[in-house]
């Protein structure tokens, strides 16, 4: 398992009974975890000093009840530099995937070592922005793709809070599938692709996206843009059913069998701090070239 460890503003500090008991920077949050299957005494009391609860509802979603919770705050990811505007979004989200640091640090590192002058990144479905940032302070060129507006938007103000500079990425509201099969026809290469797709989404447009069904597609058209001397690809999972096993399958059949790639999957997860045990957080596979 890769373990996301070295994060300072933010900690899993208990886990029981489906939730998670969170520090957000200075603020304490509990959310719903399906991985939680065990028994832990959290109780959403305000005793525990909560600034908001996500209430999970039996008829699907639900709602935050808020204590003390601004609209809008920041954490820092120190080890990257990087900087995060968060506040409590649809679905119990915060607009960042804590868990992702593991592979931030990944690349971060093969693009730095790499010696190469901006090269060019691929990020799709690049939500707020986290590993469009890691990149970017590694010195790589990023082009960020999302079907939404409005996390473009909240992506771009991470870019600006983290000290990028304008000219390091390139923001495109688009449904990616399409992006890459245009990007197939215009002859363009990236030396490297990040994709974190949803189990279920839609495009700018309508488009229906769904995991299982359009997955292998997409990483077989990335394969024809990347380029001839590529540093990595990224395949990020939390759809139940796509295994490490399964993504370690998807990328060796569509990448690896034309290159000379090392593919490795595992889980992804974060450190409780009460018991030291590691919370699975969904499924990474990647090719490290």
């Amino acid at each position: 398992m890769w373990i996301a460890d070295k994060w300072q503003d933010y900690k899993v500090l208990a886990t029981g009974n489906g939730e998670k008991l969170e520090k957000w920077g200075p603020y304490t949050l509990l959310r719903p975890d399906p991985q939680v299957i065990w028994p832990g005494d959290i109780s959403a009391d305000k005793s525990l000093g909560l600034n908001a609860h996500y209430h999970r509802s039996s008829k699907g979603g639900g709602e935050w009840e808020f204590f003390d919770l601004p609209e809008k705050w920041t954490i820092d990811y120190h080890s990257l530099g990087l900087k995060f505007n968060l506040k409590p979004f649809s679905f119990k989200h915060t607009g960042l995937f804590p868990e992702q640091a593991a592979n931030w640090e990944w690349f971060h590192k093969i693009i730095k070592d790499s010696g190469r002058e901006k090269p060019k990144v691929l990020n799709l479905f690049a939500y707020t922005g986290g590993a469009t940032l890691a990149a970017a302070k590694a010195g790589a060129f990023v082009t960020h793709v999302d079907a939404s507006k409005g996390i473009i938007s909240w992506a771009k103000e991470n870019a600006v809070s983290s000290g990028l500079p304008d000219d390091t990425v390139r923001w495109l509201t688009d449904d990616c599938l399409k992006f890459v099969e245009r990007e197939i026809r215009r002859g363009n290469k990236y030396d490297a692709i990040i994709m974190d797709p949803p189990s279920y989404g839609r495009g700018p447009k309508g488009e229906i996206w769904k995991m299982e069904e359009n997955i292998f597609d997409l990483v077989s058209a990335c394969d024809e843009i990347l380029s001839d001397d590529p540093l990595f690809f990224l395949l990020n999972s939390y759809t139940t059913g796509l295994q490490p096993a399964v993504l370690s399958y998807i990328l060796e059949t569509a990448i690896g069998k034309n290159r000379n790639g090392n593919v490795t999957a595992g889980e992804i997860g974060l450190p409780i701090e009460e018991n030291g045990l590691i919370l699975p957080c969904g499924a990474s596979g990647r090719v490290e070239f």
